[in-house]
């Protein structure tokens, strides 16, 4: 990891004597020869970071991560001086560049930053002269088991979330949790759980001290209730052991069968039918052996070896670090060792981004683009010739998810815009020990009392202010805040005294209803995300944040982003509005943020979404047209006349991938004709108002992967259009359709996995051709109060999983059910069948096919 940080802190030298020459005057040759010092001590390191060392190399590595960090802390703050100084002093970047010289002078006193250099290259010198010495012996790995640093919880973070599952909704009251003592909470859900039978699963349990208290919750009451604990520890399954009735379940390895066919599946992924070659099966057969049967570890190990040449060389070097790794039988060690071995193999520059996972809660997923953003702002993305760092990020993401470090999320994989991301619990547990252990993050929860305020990135996961109180911690460059559910008031006045030097600052979810004028004195500051907070205004100060990259106001309640943030040319993502804009139903309203003049002078932004169409019309849409690095754009309140000036616009947004139009209300007309050479890398197209007919571009796109219509009420027969495109993979139909009657012709939607008919009022019929939407894996119909029995063909449908209905009438039901159901032979293979109406508000009660209480309601 050393490594890592030495490659961060060149990467970010190489960018400042590139990019920010003129903020460097006067110590430009010095800045110069210290990379080339890191870049000469970098190539001793890639062996240094492979395992345990010998005492003397180990220090040695240590000075070289310390001196690393020292010499971003000093250049850092040398660069916000002079940039500061500047604001106050002259506004003028011309004057400003003659006058450096005087200026470097005056600020010698406060900030020697020559003679901090000096210092910084005469200890590196030192360094590299201990390294000589030292020779770089190494010794092998041993085995080490620390004990995975579980923090405790108030056990009302489990209690609340009970009341949540077991109360519906309209029965609940809105409890604050520190205004409730535990007994008001154990003795309401005992009292709610007492007259029912009840199946309670607690996944993943670690503390012995949870059964104490959630054994209160669950009343013995001779109704055949059922407990599930789901555990890692031996410990807990005896000590949740009450009476000799309940059950300790070992769950076994995998057979060596099962074993086998799990790592070639993973080991051998692009092999002709995934077979393992002749050569290397002993080598294999070892290697799954000493997994001893443990799926997580065979995957872990099948990915890594995936991504080796497969010849018995390579293997066979591998097979023999393993065999050091392996020895021990212990289960959680034997993985732990196994996980240690893929990130120490991870290249230098993946390594960073791996441990990043960390500061996220467990089990918790993130966004693509939001974690390839974050990415980006730390700096962890190295810059290749012709490719956007975006694009980048998402190779080093794509490589982290083939060696299965990362996980796509269920029930994402068939929707590519929306993917969301997570690592296994196992692997949070090692990243959070060598995360802290390297003082590259530290993670502060409610009660713990173990911060050592050295860390670069801060992940608050409960309002601490006595964080603030360590003058250590202006070495931090990031704070991400998760699960506050209050915020102090001197919480963020606090914040933005103390930590100059910010990079990246997320405030995603928390309470917060301002953001402070200081927020402009974060000059490094590259990330800034208000995503669903109160703030209603950005301060004008924002203007001064001349190195942001990325800001999200997405899902607040802000109307107008000032003019000053047209001086951010570094801008690259200004998300003012969540883009999953896959809303099922209609009562759903688009509102985007208003925008002067002036946006077109942000060459280099890739997300605008969403913003409004407004007073200023034309002019707007001129400013719209020079945005040629666009990728993702969205525009609300369109009328049919801005129609044209649009279309010139987004012709010229040669690289857009993603396409959101709403009209200013559901009945006006979107007129988007007039594209005749479409942005050609084009997948995903929403489009939200009434079309004359689907415009004749949208076939064209071969790349199309998501077409999702509200309120088109289209009259043509649109399924035609487009049952052709190659790589559709959503087609999502929302009062879109005034016909009668849709027809899936055979051969049609080859690729189609989901598919959604909201709300069509006419819709009286879907007849589906054998071979047509073959791969089909997701069904939504409803309300569509004309369709009286389920879709002709609808058997003919072999992958199909999951049918979604909403609010459908009583005959098609009941001519669904197993009992008599003249429909019923046409779903039986189906998986899964919900029937979902509506209760109060936008809250779906959800049953199953033969539900009672659902044909109760269906014959009231």
């Amino acid at each position: 990891m050393t490594e890592t940080v030495v490659a961060l802190v060149i990467n970010e030298l190489v960018q400042l004597i590139v990019h920010e020459s003129t903020l460097l005057k006067g110590v430009h040759r010095e800045v110069v020869d210290i990379r080339d010092e890191l870049e000469s001590i970098q190539c001793f390191l890639k062996d240094a970071d492979k395992g345990d060392l010998q005492d003397g190399v180990k220090m040695w590595v240590k000075q070289v991560r310390e001196a690393a960090y020292h010499i971003e802390d000093v250049i850092d703050e040398y660069v916000l001086h002079v940039a500061q100084h500047h604001h106050h002093h002259q506004h003028s970047f011309i004057a400003f560049f003659h006058k450096i010289g005087r200026l470097l002078k005056k600020l010698k006193p406060q900030h020697d930053i020559a003679t901090k250099i000096q210092d910084i290259k005469i200890s590196i010198r030192e360094i590299k002269e201990i390294s000589e010495r030292y020779g770089f012996h190494f010794v092998e790995q041993e085995s080490s088991s620390s004990e995975s640093n579980v923090t405790r919880h108030d056990p009302r973070k489990i209690l609340m979330s009970m009341i949540r599952q077991v109360y519906h909704e309209n029965e609940m009251t809105p409890w604050k949790i520190d205004m409730i003592d535990e007994i008001t909470l154990i003795s309401r859900l005992r009292k709610c759980l007492q007259q029912k039978r009840y199946v309670v699963v607690f996944d993943d349990v670690w503390k012995t001290e949870f059964w104490e208290i959630v054994k209160h919750v669950l009343p013995c009451n001779d109704r055949g209730s059922r407990i599930i604990i789901t555990t890692r520890s031996d410990l807990i399954g005896v000590s949740c052991k009450e009476s000799l009735f309940d059950q300790v379940h070992k769950l076994q390895p995998l057979s060596q069968d099962k074993a086998w066919e799990l790592f070639c599946r993973k080991a051998f992924q692009s092999e002709f039918q995934r077979c393992c070659p002749k050569e290397l099966v002993k080598l294999s057969m070892d290697i799954v052996k000493k997994c001893e049967g443990l799926p997580l570890a065979i995957v872990a190990i099948g990915g890594l070896l995936s991504t080796k040449e497969k010849v018995p060389f390579e293997w066979k070097k591998l097979h023999d670090s393993l065999s050091s790794e392996l020895e021990c039988n212990s289960h959680l060690t034997s993985i732990t060792k196994i996980l240690s071995l893929s990130y120490h193999d991870l290249p230098c520059h993946l390594k960073s981004c791996y441990l990043y996972f960390g500061i996220f809660p467990e089990d918790y997923t993130i966004k693509g683009e939001r974690l390839l953003w974050l990415w980006v702002a730390e700096g962890f993305i190295k810059e290749k010739k012709g490719k956007p760092l975006e694009d980048v990020a998402e190779e080093y993401l794509t490589e982290l998810i083939h060696r299965n470090l990362v996980q796509v999320s269920v029930g994402e994989l068939d929707r590519e815009v929306f993917k969301k991301y997570r690592i296994h619990d196992l692997l949070h547990e090692t990243i959070l020990l060598k995360a802290r252990e390297l003082n590259f993050s530290q993670v502060l929860e409610a009660l713990d009392t173990t911060s050592h305020g050295k860390s670069r990135c801060l992940s608050i996961h409960n309002a601490r202010e006595d964080v603030f109180e360590t003058s250590e911690y202006s070495r931090v460059r990031s704070i991400l805040l998760f699960n506050i559910n209050e915020m102090p008031k001197s919480f963020i006045a606090k914040l933005f005294k103390k930590f100059k030097l910010l990079k990246v600052l997320d405030f995603e979810d928390a309470p917060i209803d301002y953001l402070p004028q200081e927020v402009g004195n974060l000059f490094h500051l590259k990330y800034l995300s208000l995503r669903r907070t109160k703030v209603k205004i950005l301060p004008k100060s924002v203007g001064k944040l001349h190195n942001l990259q990325t800001l999200n106001v997405g899902e607040t309640a802000m109307r107008e982003l000032p003019i000053e943030i047209f001086s951010l040319y570094k801008l690259r993502h200004i998300l003012a509005h969540s883009h999953d804009f896959e809303i099922k139903c209609s009562f759903y309203s688009v509102r985007g943020v208003k925008l002067h003049e002036g946006v077109g002078c942000l060459k280099g932004l890739q997300t605008l979404c969403l913003i409004e169409a407004n007073h200023h019309g034309a002019s707007l849409f001129e400013e719209l047209g020079k945005l040629s690095q666009l990728r993702l754009f969205g525009i609300s309140n369109m009328t049919a006349e801005r129609g044209r000036a649009l279309c010139t616009s987004i012709q010229k947004m040669v690289h857009l991938n993603t396409l959101a139009v709403g009209s200013i209300s559901e009945n006006e007309i979107i007129d988007l004709e007039s594209i005749s050479s479409p942005p050609p890398f084009l997948k995903h197209i929403y489009l939200r108002g009434r079309l004359k007919k689907l415009p004749n571009w949208i076939p064209e796109l071969q790349n199309l992967v998501t077409i999702i219509l509200f309120f088109s009420s289209l009259e043509e027969y649109l399924l035609s259009c487009v049952q052709a495109l190659p790589n559709l993979i959503t087609l999502s139909l929302n009062r879109a359709y005034d016909g009668e009657q849709l027809h899936f012709e055979e051969g049609g939607f080859r690729k189609l996995k989901r598919l959604t008919l909201i709300e069509m009022s006419k819709l009286k019929m879907v007849e589906i051709d054998r071979g047509s939407l073959p791969s089909l894996e997701q069904l939504e119909i409803g309300p569509c109060p004309q369709m009286k029995e389920v879709p002709s063909g609808i058997q003919h449908l072999k992958s199909l999983k999951i049918i979604n209905l909403y609010e459908m009438q009583r005959e098609f039901v009941l001519r669904m059910q197993p009992d008599g159901g003249e429909d019923y032979w046409k779903v039986q293979k189906v998986t899964t069948i919900h029937l979902k109406y509506r209760i109060k508000g936008e809250r779906y009660q959800i049953y199953k096919l033969n539900d009672s209480n659902l044909l109760e309601r269906l014959q009231g």
